[in-house]
């Protein structure tokens, strides 16, 4: 069970070791005898282009798997055969000191993450030297492209850079305890910066203003990064996906799509909302809006472990379709209008994927060459593992470049009311995403933010 209290279990240290057995585990599926060293590069600190300032610091992720550690120019080396782990990290540069302060200590680092030693980093070569002449027939498991030029590995018979990158991948898909405390705090804080941007949304003028509400409070509460850029679409606006201008004015805008979610210590949450600016949905919007909720609660509903994930999708569109159907906009036989899969006229995305240290995270084994367009853009295929995270995010959308081919092709065209479509042009888009714990017996919403009409009309207008 899940600790309810993410805090207490974020006072403990970051589980690198447990996952270092795990990713063992798996590169042995595919090299039984594997013995030797997995070896990780922190990111680098890097300056931008003509300029003296650094890049944003963003630490590789296969690394602070195995570590915890958000340090820049940093080395890991896991012994698979002693279960040992060392972390290496910079010397003081007395330069760098006058401008940044002390650095981490080696004490310090060892008391903070979950490492057996800590050494500096100018002891690199001649820990791989010793620990490659211990064992002269292991092998170096690495990641391509992510070994710096100076690092020798030359003690070592064998350097294998196939399986070390996948079976971190596949890892983490099944979070612990510890992963899913940091995604429960990042949703939590991503809930207070939703609930903020409801309450100011009828005195701001621009998407401008309610993205910035969104990062204040999650400044404020602690998280000062976001998973992803916010999308704060207003009108039309919101039947573009990845809409990031967030630069218009609402003034005559029927709805606003904020998709935004804030990242607590690179573990991520992915929070979609959409509600009416005025403080109520006009008719055409709320028809749009029940059915996208009707799709995503059924979805939600019938998840646990073992659960097929294409399955799901096409449910989202079966239950898009009636609703569809319901307004008008589409017309004929639901089981005619799926097979031409001509509701992906209006749902073009996949329902989800799975969440973690990135807003799109690993192992989904997505296939974007499927020659069916309903499954296309589907980044999870197969089976759902108890102890993954994934999004539920149906939506509908009336994007005409995407539509107004649908309405020249006339395997499509005769399922669609052009007339009654002209209605919802103006609704944009609306989506409805909320972050979902799968278990073995069903599933855990980590997302606590109000979606249901009523309650978000109240909010938005200050009931």
């Amino acid at each position: 069970m899940v600790a309810e209290n993410y805090d207490a279990v974020l006072k403990g240290k970051y589980p690198g070791k447990d996952h270092a057995k795990r990713v063992v585990d798996l590169i042995r599926k595919d090299v039984p005898d594997a013995n030797g060293i997995i070896y990780l590069e922190s990111q680098l600190t890097q300056m931008m282009e003509d300029s003296d300032e650094p890049v944003a610091f963003r630490q590789r992720r296969y690394f602070y798997y195995l570590t915890g550690s958000n340090l820049a120019d940093s080395y890991f080396i896991y012994d698979i055969q002693s279960s040992k782990s060392i972390l290496f990290i910079p010397p003081i540069n007395p330069d760098d000191v006058i401008w940044s302060g002390l650095p981490l200590s080696i004490d310090e680092a060892l008391a903070k993450y979950d490492v057996d030693e800590v050494k500096l980093t100018t002891e690199l070569n001649a820990t791989l030297a010793h620990l490659g002449h211990a064992n002269p027939k292991s092998t170096v498991f690495a990641i391509a492209k992510q070994v710096q030029d100076h690092v020798s590995f030359l003690e070592f018979e064998k350097k294998n850079f196939d399986v070390l990158k996948n079976a971190i991948e596949v890892s983490r898909v099944v979070k612990d305890e510890f992963e899913i405390a940091m995604i429960r705090k990042a949703n939590y804080i991503s809930g207070i910066g939703h609930r903020a941007v409801f309450a100011k949304a009828k005195s701001a003028k621009n998407e401008q203003e309610l993205e910035a509400v969104f990062y204040e409070r999650s400044f404020a509460h602690g998280a000062k990064k976001m998973a992803y850029d916010p999308i704060a679409a207003s009108g039309r606006a919101a039947a573009t996906l990845h809409y990031v201008g967030n630069d218009a004015p609402l003034e005559g805008k029927l709805n606003l799509l904020l998709d935004a979610g804030s990242e607590w210590n690179n573990y991520a949450a992915d929070i979609t909302r959409t509600f009416p600016l005025s403080g109520k949905f006009t008719k055409e919007s709320r028809h749009i809006y029940e059915t996208v909720l009707k799709m995503q609660k059924e979805c939600i509903e019938v998840l646990k472990e073992g659960v097929l994930w294409d399955d799901v999708h096409l449910l989202a569109h079966k239950i898009a379709i009636d609703g569809l159907l319901a307004a008008g906009i589409l017309k004929g036989d639901k089981d005619e209008i799926l097979k031409a899969r001509t509701s992906a006229a209006f749902l073009p995305h996949g329902l989800g994927h799975y969440l973690g240290m990135d807003t799109h995270d690993t192992g989904g084994n997505p296939n974007f060459e499927d020659k069916d367009k309903l499954s296309r853009y589907l980044r999870v295929r197969g089976k759902l593992p108890a102890g993954s995270v994934v999004t539920v995010e149906p939506g509908i959308y009336f994007c005409k470049f995407i539509i107004d081919p649908y309405l020249e092709d006339p395997a499509h065209s005769k399922f669609i009311d052009k007339d009654v479509l002209e209605k919802y042009w103006d609704v944009g888009g609306v989506r409805i995403e909320d972050n979902i714990l799968i278990t073995k017996t069903g599933y855990e919403n980590l997302t606590d933010v109000p979606r249901e009409v009523e309650e978000m009309e109240a909010l938005v207008s200050g009931n």
